[in-house]
């Protein structure tokens, strides 16, 4: 059995790793959740998603967002979670991706995650982080790179992951309303054909549109693409591949 780690910022990474996530709980894996910032109102959501995923354990670390810094005391949250939970794997943002991304914390959180990894296989702060045994996360894995090292194939779990997101309500009507900022109404009507009939609901809006985004990803990743997969999802693996003899 491998156990898993999935490293959340917001919660919607859960589902957006969805496919793979519920492809290790049908090989009888064990996933466990951790989501970093969210608000109260949309945890209910993010756990129900999770449950349709499979995954029954989804923690809410509760930082609070622009208020931390990678200091000592906020290391120690992430370093007591990953020797508790003792992963083989580990899937988190890719923080290539994430110097880029204009969203609150995403830069602290990828050197967040990055350090506490280090530090949790190291004889450090053992008595502060729960008194856990130092542990070695032998496999990380960041999801949607702009550079993915690795597919997996999702076709059989593709409509788990978007019934998954049809529950977010509260993080997909966030998501229309910063669309909408970005994309006029003319762009979003040829992402959306019926946009002036879902313009006025903004969840229906917002699972519409990652709808379609989750669509073209998996085919970019999968038929569209050179992968060899039909429906994919992307991932950079952390380091180099040690195979005990090449694989076809």
């Amino acid at each position: 059995m491998t156990r898993v780690l999935m490293l959340a910022s917001f919660g919607l990474e859960i589902v957006e790793c969805g496919g793979a996530l519920a492809r290790h709980i049908q090989a009888g894996d064990e996933v466990h959740a951790a989501v970093l910032l969210s608000r109260p109102e949309s945890r209910p959501q993010v756990s129900e998603a999770a449950g349709i995923l499979g995954i029954d354990d989804v923690e809410f670390l509760g930082f609070p967002y622009g208020e931390w810094t990678v200091d000592v005391p906020w290391k120690e949250r992430i370093v007591e979670l990953v020797r508790r939970v003792r992963p083989d794997i580990v899937i988190t943002q890719d923080p290539h991706h994430a110097q880029h991304d204009l969203d609150p914390d995403r830069r602290l959180i990828a050197l967040l995650y990055t350090e506490a990894f280090a530090l949790a296989g190291r004889d450090w702060h053992v008595e502060a982080c729960g008194g856990h045994a130092p542990h070695l996360v032998r496999a990380i894995y960041y999801m949607t790179p702009e550079h993915p090292n690795c597919i997996v194939e999702i076709g059989d779990t593709f409509a788990l992951k978007q019934q998954a997101l049809a529950v977010l309500g509260y993080q997909l009507a966030f998501s229309a309303q910063m669309i909408e900022q970005r994309a006029g109404a003319d762009t979003l009507r040829r992402v959306v054909s019926n946009y002036d009939e879902l313009s006025g609901d903004k969840r229906a809006l917002g699972h519409a549109l990652h709808s379609q985004f989750d669509l073209a990803l998996a085919l970019t990743h999968g038929l569209a693409g050179h992968s060899g997969a039909v429906l994919g999802e992307a991932y950079r693996r952390e380091g180099v591949f040690v195979l005990d003899r090449l694989v076809a």
